[in-house]
């Protein structure tokens, strides 16, 4: 039986028109690329649609999707590494049979190596080549925790921990179980998407331990006698000084895990039973998240998205540690990132780079701090300035004089609400006349936990934990409440990534005439709340409503004692 041409199978399946083919082949036959690769550079198809069709191609089955379930890690771990990633390739079981899934079934030898490898019947299938990386990164095996540390049990005797030196210690840094234990750390911290590692000493032991979605895990507990090790292999990789351990320490390292790069932040920090370390992940390969995708409020989106149009004002988002307001702040960026504008950010530190954006690194060190920053970045004709974080009042008078002059600022400031934003301005030393002119709008926003889509489950709560979050009996009854649950996919927390709840304060001529009149933040709060501005708590209710979070989680981040805004929709 003859199989259909690729050409006749995405016109086939509705992908591209025979205008739209002709085209291609014509362009094809001028440069002599292959035809799916012209088809994906026109964005005519993704590359899902090309795994599909090359599956018909070659009659192989297609999978859209490789989850834990299909995966073996002692099948995979019998295929080194570097082989699956170079040819794209990966066996699973899918639908109950062994299958070989590869991103170019054209390429039938890689195909011919791993049967050879596997016993038995083996079937095969085709997969997006995004798919299949993202699996091998995600289930591949590393040697297990517990191997490295019987390999360096059975090493113990050979030293001394009494008589270690600092060069002793340095060798140490560099052999095999050492190293492999540092670096399955941090791959095991990028496979579980993990934010921080931390590496903790105490009085008899040496912790590991991850954030993940906002939570510590703990994860290891390495031998307390390979500290000095550990702790120094990690400083050689941040080009740090390993002989000084009185003074904190901060440096980088930057890795690649599959197709993802990542930047790691470093620092260390003396304690009573030695350095401890924490390491934030940066993955480079994510970039700013568009704006609509953060699920503004219909009501908030419109306030932002006016705002940030406007030719001049300064756009403030407040929140903790940790609660996204870089996230927020990148995503906003990239919306106004256009080629006739200049952009020019100050940042500690650069978490993302984004292409047709000037970004400066903070070095306090050598006297590059916000403020002169600042001062020299307006001296490069800027439209749009974003300044990482508010910190004194040197930095807030030269924002806000940048806003007078015909500039668009975005900044962070650590406040607990919006309207808390103002008196800190104040309290700062910054007069109320230069705010009410200079802030048109103030983002305050926390990050709560999404329920795992895989495990949540519906049911109904107590009365008195409605009335803590102000819904009403009646309003309850149109509700499906959901609570964390827990299986293998989350991690059994029944939670599975994080997502923003606001509270968007406009800055019109009401709440400017509060704000020159000194007026206190509950009395700006209430003018808002007369205004339509949602508090953290009722952008959280509306998250409970979507079934998107759970009321004990809305309830961990938002202030319960707000006066919570009954019309809230």
């Amino acid at each position: 039986m003859l199989r259909k041409k690729l050409a006749d199978i995405l016109i086939e399946l509705n992908l591209i028109t025979k205008e739209q083919l002709q085209d291609c082949l014509s362009e094809k036959e001028k440069n002599g690329k292959l035809l799916d690769e012209i088809l994906i550079e026109k964005k005519l198809i993704t590359k899902v649609d090309l795994a599909r069709a090359l599956s018909k191609e070659v009659g192989f089955v297609f999978v859209e999707k490789i989850s834990e379930q299909m995966v073996n890690p002692d099948l995979l771990g019998k295929i080194p590494l570097k082989f699956l990633r170079k040819h794209v390739i990966m066996p699973i079981f899918f639908e109950g049979f062994k299958t070989i899934v590869t991103a170019n079934p054209r390429d039938l030898q890689p195909l011919d190596d791993i049967s050879l490898l596997l016993p038995g019947d083996v079937k095969y299938g085709v997969a997006a080549p995004d798919v299949i990386n993202s699996a091998i990164n995600k289930y591949y095996p590393l040697e297990t925790s517990k191997e490295m540390m019987e390999e360096l049990k059975e090493e113990e005797g050979e030293i001394d921990l009494a008589e270690v030196e600092d060069r002793d210690i340095l060798e140490m840094a560099q052999e095999a179980p050492i190293v492999k234990l540092v670096n399955h750390i941090i791959f095991q911290a990028v496979k579980e998407d993990a934010s921080d590692i931390h590496i903790e000493a105490f009085e008899k032991e040496l912790k590991v331990r991850y954030r993940i979605d906002g939570v510590m895990y703990q994860r290891i507990l390495p031998p307390k006698r390979y500290q000095g090790a550990i702790i120094s292999r990690i400083k050689i990789m941040a080009n740090l000084n390993i002989a000084e351990k009185r003074l904190p320490q901060d440096g980088r390292i930057q890795i690649k895990v599959g197709d993802k790069a990542i930047d790691l932040r470093v620092s260390v920090l003396p304690c009573n039973y030695g350095e401890r370390v924490a390491i934030r992940l940066l993955d480079k390969t994510k970039g700013a998240v568009d704006l609509k995708s953060l699920d503004f409020s219909k009501r908030d989106l419109e306030i932002v998205s006016r705002n940030i149009i406007r030719p001049n004002g300064i756009i403030l988002i407040s929140g903790p540690t940790g609660s996204g307001k870089t996230t927020t702040l990148y995503s906003i960026l990239s919306k106004l990132n256009q080629p006739d504008v200049n952009i020019i950010t100050v940042e500690d530190p650069v978490e993302y780079t984004i292409t047709g954006v000037n970004q400066v690194q903070v070095k306090e060190s050598i006297g590059l701090t916000f403020a002169s920053a600042l001062r020299s970045i307006l001296r490069q004709d800027p439209d749009i300035i974003l300044i990482g974080e508010i910190r004194d009042k040197e930095t807030a008078q030269i924002s806000t004089q940048a806003a007078l002059t015909g500039h668009v600022v975005l900044s962070t400031i650590h406040t607990n609400s919006s309207p808390a934003t103002i008196t800190r301005l104040i309290d700062m030393g910054i007069e109320p006349f230069l705010i009410s002119s200079s802030v048109v709008c103030v983002l305050s926003q926390r990050l709560v936990r999404k329920l795992c889509d895989k495990c949540k489950q519906s049911y109904k709560p107590e009365n008195d934990v409605l009335n803590r979050i102000g819904i009403t009996q009646q309003e309850a009854n149109n509700i499906t409440f959901y609570k964390n649950v827990g299986c293998d996919d989350c991690l059994g927390t029944g939670y599975k990534g994080r997502l923003a709840i606001f509270e968007v304060m406009e800055i019109n001529d009401e709440i400017a005439h509060l704000i020159i009149e000194k007026a206190d933040a509950n009395i700006i709060r209430k003018k808002a709340l007369e205004q339509g501005m949602s508090l953290l708590i009722n952008d959280g209710i509306r998250r409970i409503k979507n079934g998107q979070t759970s009321i004990d989680e809305v309830m961990s981040v938002a202030y319960a004692g707000q006066v919570l805004d009954e019309d809230y929709e």
